[in-house]
């Protein structure tokens, strides 16, 4: 056996990211998309386009399933089909891949966000309390009033929204910035910028 088969020694690679040596991933710029399946994409697309504003880029499929590749590439059933993929960009934000998909054990129940797998989506907005009033006016369910963060995330407002299928979202607007910004040497990606 060769060194590398037999070492159970970690490797961790140096990188240069933005001027400083790092390690990590090699080549790491930053998150290209995020992907997730809906239930209904004619009633995604409606939501991304019509209310939040996203614009449609492109779609493909269908993929239909040959052999094992979807369990070995994908990790889902074998025979699953992938109906129709659609891309859409929002504002000054990531991408998004939207798949609609129909397999044999497929769960349609959404995590919360306290179950494993839990996510939401955030976006932020220049004026919280319009965005609110306006997502109201489309029928979307906004949950809560909205909330001022404290401790390091001082200056940040937000509240979450559920679209039209149930997935989590949140409203964010930090105009003036976050308290943790002053003292700390890295800060969080920022739509501002």
């Amino acid at each position: 056996m060769s060194k590398t088969e037999s070492s159970t020694e970690k490797v961790t690679p140096l990188q240069k990211v933005g001027g400083k040596t790092s390690a990590g991933l090699p080549g790491l710029l930053g998150t290209d998309h995020i992907g997730f399946t809906v239930p209904d994409i004619e009633e995604a697309h409606r939501f991304f386009v019509d209310v939040l504003g996203c614009e449609y880029v492109y779609s493909f499929g269908p993929f239909l399933p040959e052999g094992d590749w979807m369990k070995r590439h994908l990790n889902i059933h074998p025979e699953a089909v992938m109906r129709e993929a659609r891309f859409y960009r929002c504002g000054n934000g990531s991408n998004y891949e939207v798949f609609h998909y129909e397999a044999p054990n497929q769960q349609m129940k959404l995590p919360l966000n306290s179950d494993v797998g839990g996510f939401h989506l955030a976006l932020y907005v220049t004026d919280l309390d319009a965005a609110i009033t306006y997502l109201v006016s489309c029928g979307i369910r906004v949950l809560g009033e909205s909330t001022s963060s404290k401790g390091p995330s001082y200056g940040k407002r937000w509240v979450y929204f559920l679209s039209p299928w149930g997935q989590q979202f949140e409203l964010v607007s930090f105009p003036d910035g976050k308290a943790y910004e002053k003292d700390s040497d890295v800060l969080l990606w920022d739509v501002r910028a």
